[in-house]
C-alpha cells in the first residue's frame, strides 16, 4: 500500500459520499465517482448509485428484493452521472422503481429494482460451502500485492473500501500463477463502519458483489486478467437480497461459472455470513477477450 492510498474508515467515508447522490427534483439525483480511479466508472459503483437513487423514492419500510442492470456504455469517471428514476408501479407489498444512469444525454447503465414490506414465509437454504477457511486465515489483500509489485501501480492509488481477502488465487496474478478452479471464493467486507441504514447496506452490497464475480470465469480455466491473458467488460447484472445483513461484516462470496461461449462468460454468486447465512445471491454475464502479451 502506498502512502497516498486511502483505506480502512477513510475509504469507507469517500465511499458513502459517492453513495450519497445530490437530489436535483424529484424523481432525478446526480452522482459522482471517486477522484482517483480507473479509466472508466466501476459497474458496481454506478449500481449502487442508481439503487440509492432508486430507493430514495420508495417507502423506507420496503426493503430491496432484487435488481437487474444492464451496463451499455462505459462511463466517464470525470463527469457527474444523472440518474432518473421512474415509479414502475407501488403495490400494496412491493413497489418497482426504474433507475437510468445518464452521461452526455445517453445512458451509461439502466436497473429496475423490485421493493418489498417484510414478510413472514417459508424459510430455507442450500448448505453453505465445506472447508472453507475463515477470512484471518488467508491473505490480506496487502499480502498478495506484496508477490505482485508490478500491480501496485493503480491498486496502491485508488481507495480501498472493502477488505477483499482471496481464498484461492486471484485473476491479477502473472499468467501461468492461477491453477485452474471451478470455484473463486473470497471474504469481503466494508472495511469500517457504515451506519444504520438498510438501503445503504443493500447499496453496500451491490458495489460489492461487481468486484470478483466474472473472475470466476477467467479461474475455471486458470486464466488472468490483462496482458497474455483476458480483458472483459460487464454486461449486466443481477442482484437478491435474501436476509437481513451488515455490509461491514464479514461474508463469504461463493462464485463459480456455469457457461463460457461466445466471447461471453456467466458467473454466479452466493454470499453467506460467517455463521453461515445465505444473504444474498448475484447473476452477471461479461465480455471476455483475449489479449497478448
Amino acid at each position: 500500500m502506498t502512502e497516498r492510498q486511502v483505506a480502512g474508515q477513510a475509504a469507507v467515508d469517500q465511499l458513502l459520499e459517492v453513495l450519497d447522490l445530490d437530489n436535483t427534483g424529484e424523481m432525478t439525483f446526480r452522482g459522482m465517482s471517486p477522484r482517483v480511479g480507473p479509466q472508466r466508472v466501476f459497474g458496481g459503483q454506478v449500481a449502487g448509485q442508481a439503487l440509492v437513487a432508486a430507493g430514495r423514492t420508495v417507502d423506507p419500510e420496503r426493503f430491496v428484493h432484487s435488481l437487474h442492470g444492464y451496463f451499455v456504455r462505459p462511463g466517464d469517471p470525470v463527469e457527474p452521472i444523472e440518474y432518473q428514476v421512474e415509479n414502475i408501479r407501488d403495490g400494496r407489498s412491493f413497489s418497482v422503481r426504474r433507475s437510468v444512469a445518464l452521461q452526455h444525454g445517453k445512458p451509461i447503465f439502466f436497473m429496475s429494482a423490485s421493493f418489498q414490506r417484510q414478510e413472514e414465509g417459508l424459510d430455507h437454504q442450500a448448505p453453505t460451502p465445506p472447508d472453507v477457511p475463515g477470512p484471518d486465515d488467508v491473505p490480506t489483500m496487502n499480502d498478495r500485492l506484496s508477490r505482485y509489485p508490478e500491480r501496485l501501480g493503480i491498486w496502491g492509488q485508488i481507495p480501498r473500501p472493502i477488505d477483499v481477502r482471496y481464498v484461492g488465487e486471484p485473476g491479477w496474478v502473472r499468467p501461468g500463477d492461477r491453477p485452474a478452479d471451478p470455484n473463486q471464493r473470497v471474504w469481503m467486507r466494508i472495511d469500517g463502519k457504515l451506519p444504520d441504514d438498510p438501503l445503504l447496506h443493500a447499496c453496500a452490497l451491490t458495489y460489492a458483489s461487481d468486484l470478483t464475480l466474472l473472475d470466476s470465469v477467467l479461474s475455471v480455466h486458470g486464466e488472468v486478467w490483462g496482458p497474455g491473458g483476458v480483458v472483459g467488460a460487464s454486461l449486466d447484472h443481477a442482484l437478491w437480497f435474501h436476509r437481513s445483513f451488515r455490509a461491514d461484516e464479514w461474508f463469504l462470496y461463493d462464485c463459480w461459472s456455469p457457461s463460457a461461449s461466445g466471447a461471453r462468460g456467466l458467473a454466479t454468486g452466493r454470499m453467506f455470513t460467517t455463521d453461515g447465512r445465505h444473504i444474498a445471491s448475484a447473476v452477471q454475464e461479461g465480455l471476455l477477450r483475449r489479449v497478448g502479451e
